[in-house]
């Protein structure tokens, strides 16, 4: 082997460097001077069985390892992912959409064929920047190993720096195999999105003050941005006595749902969400997925409503509603300045009026979702997703969730009460994303001194897009446990059938979403590395889960539950 310093050896040095220390992949011959590199280097490589699971567990890595940064800036929360070329790349874009609906700082990288060789039109070939672009905040490939230094530090920087989110860079063969004397350039700080506009600031504290039954809606950039945003969230509603609400499809924990002023997420459906929302004053904090699934017939927020826009991303403002108040700043640190203007504006009186107000509606919101996940199956033996549940909070109510339940995962959000940076789900919705997520997640946790049980909460439906996953979580002796909500069928979409196209259930043959014959899932997850074992009844749930949480490694919990 040759002693010279080329630039797959400066790409490892970099991200050593940049405080990196797995690489999720799956590799192919135009990476295999990386992985020479990689190997001898302090990195540590995580392989996937499929580009879209290596893609996953990076993300689901830079997303925990987010958390971990807001309370040690040493850390660099950066996820790797390392694929080969373009069909590699092109399995690997369903989780990259998914990375970038989750905002997960990520640095995805592809091997090509040699700059000089791709007029040939080689197999394998295609446009790697062309085909990510749409999903990443830059994508760019190094065409010279001269730009190698610069171009890994801003693809750092900028998958890092407020609204975060992945980053693609092309590595050609000849580029990494080229010799170099080239040196990792320091990453440098990485700024926060400020405090916003004053003027902006202070028209929204006015309306605010004038507002006669304010409603906050918080989004998922909100825990992004730190704990301390997530406690400027609590201040701000507290000072004002709004009514909190988390938005369409909110993945993180925004606001602590045991407190007073919380009320519900708001579901997607176009009557709840637009009741929800019909009020005088709507602040929409960090928010990105507030819209229903589906086409709403009717505007979800009054046009006669003011609307105060709040976000690090400027897109994000007025994007769906128009701004009365546009602020375009940190979250965490807008709200805190907010608080500071409002001081002193509103009398005892004005908030306890309003936190009456907010008593009433959330009375008549929790009754309507009481029952959530309970279902109706009296005489079914298996678990309703609502004892599913409760009994995994029982268990494990401080664990750390990372949730593809789908049609679970609102019986989870309404009955338990989770804490800030205690759970993310799949906010992209696409399926395939929560079970390699988990095995990232666990990664992650397990590099804190005392790191928090893993559970990933999936669905049957979603288990079974990737369940080679469960072989990169015990190849890499992985402590985490799965539990599968296990109806056997796509439920959500025989739901949203009935929603789109009416009737009952009875009228309709539901082409392609029952699984008949079932997927032995116990097996499956066994044949991967993991222990495994059914959970057939509510009573057997808690007992399995105990075991499952106490046994290091991998564990896979296959709960069957009813509709």
């Amino acid at each position: 082997m040759a002693d010279d310093y080329t630039g797959a050896d400066l790409f490892t040095d970099a991200l050593e460097s940049y405080g990196v220390d797995y690489v999720f992949g799956n590799p192919g011959t135009t990476e295999l001077p990386i992985m020479e590199a990689i190997s001898q280097s302090d990195l540590d490589y995580v392989l996937g069985l499929h580009e879209d699971i290596a893609v996953g567990m990076a993300s689901g890595y830079a997303q925990t390892r987010r958390y971990h940064s807001h309370h040690d800036d040493s850390i660099t929360p950066v996820g790797v992912a390392n694929l080969h070329i373009a069909p590699g790349l092109a399995h690997g874009l369903g989780n990259l959409y998914a990375a970038k609906i989750a905002g997960a700082p990520l640095v995805v990288t592809a091997g090509n064929h040699s700059t000089d060789f791709r007029h040939e039109e080689p197999i394998l070939s295609g446009d790697l920047v062309e085909m990510t672009e749409q999903f990443c905040k830059w994508s760019d490939e190094v065409l010279d190993v001269s730009a190698l230094p610069t171009m890994l530090r801003r693809a750092f920087r900028v998958a890092m720096t407020p609204p975060t989110g992945p980053v693609f860079l092309g590595l050609p063969l000849d580029v990494m195999l080229e010799e170099t004397d080239a040196e990792p350039e320091r990453l440098g700080p990485i700024p926060n999105a400020g405090s916003g506009d004053p003027a902006q600031l202070e028209h929204a504290a006015d309306l605010l003050a004038e507002a006669e039954s304010p409603v906050i809606v918080l989004g998922d950039h909100v825990a992004r941005s730190g704990a301390d945003a997530v406690a400027a969230a609590v201040e701000l509603a507290e000072t004002t006595g709004a009514r909190i609400h988390g938005e369409i499809l909110s993945c993180e924990v925004n606001f602590p749902t045991d407190h007073d002023q919380w009320v519900s997420y708001i579901p997607p459906d176009e009557t709840l969400a637009s009741m929800l929302m019909d009020t005088d004053t709507v602040a929409f904090v960090g928010c990105s997925t507030n819209t229903t699934l589906t086409r709403h017939e009717e505007a979800l927020v009054d046009p006669d409503t003011a609307c105060i826009h709040i976000s690090d991303d400027d897109w994000q403002i007025g994007k769906n509603q128009p701004a009365d108040a546009a602020i375009v700043g940190d979250p965490g640190l807008v709200m805190q300045d907010l608080i500071e203007r409002l001081q002193g504006r509103l009398s005892a009186e004005t908030v306890e009026e309003r936190l009456e107000n907010v008593g009433a509606i959330k009375e008549m919101v929790e009754a309507q979702m009481a029952g959530m996940g309970e279902g109706d199956a009296e005489d079914d033996p298996r678990s309703s997703k609502a004892e599913l549940v409760d009994a995994m909070e029982a268990v494990a109510g401080d664990a750390y969730i990372v949730d593809e339940g789908v049609t679970s995962k609102y019986a989870m959000l309404t009955r338990w009460d989770l804490a800030p940076e205690q759970y993310i789900s799949n906010k992209g919705g696409g399926l395939g994303y929560g079970l390699p997520a988990s095995v990232g997640a666990a990664v992650a946790e397990g590099q804190r001194d005392d790191p928090r049980d893993v559970v990933g909460f999936i669905g049957d439906g979603s288990y079974l897009y990737y369940p080679h996953s469960i072989y990169s979580a015990a190849r890499h002796d992985v402590d985490l446990t799965v539990v599968i909500s296990d109806n056997r069928n796509y439920r959500i979409l025989k739901d949203n059938t009935l929603k789109l196209m009416g009737g009952d259930e009875a009228d309709y043959e539901f082409a392609g979403m029952d699984f008949d014959p079932a997927v032995d899932l116990v097996t499956n997850a066994q044949s991967h590395g993991a222990r495994a074992e059914r959970v057939a009844t509510p009573d057997e749930i808690e007992g399995a889960l105990e075991e499952a949480l106490a046994n290091d490694g991998t564990n896979v919990l296959d709960v069957l539950v009813h509709d």
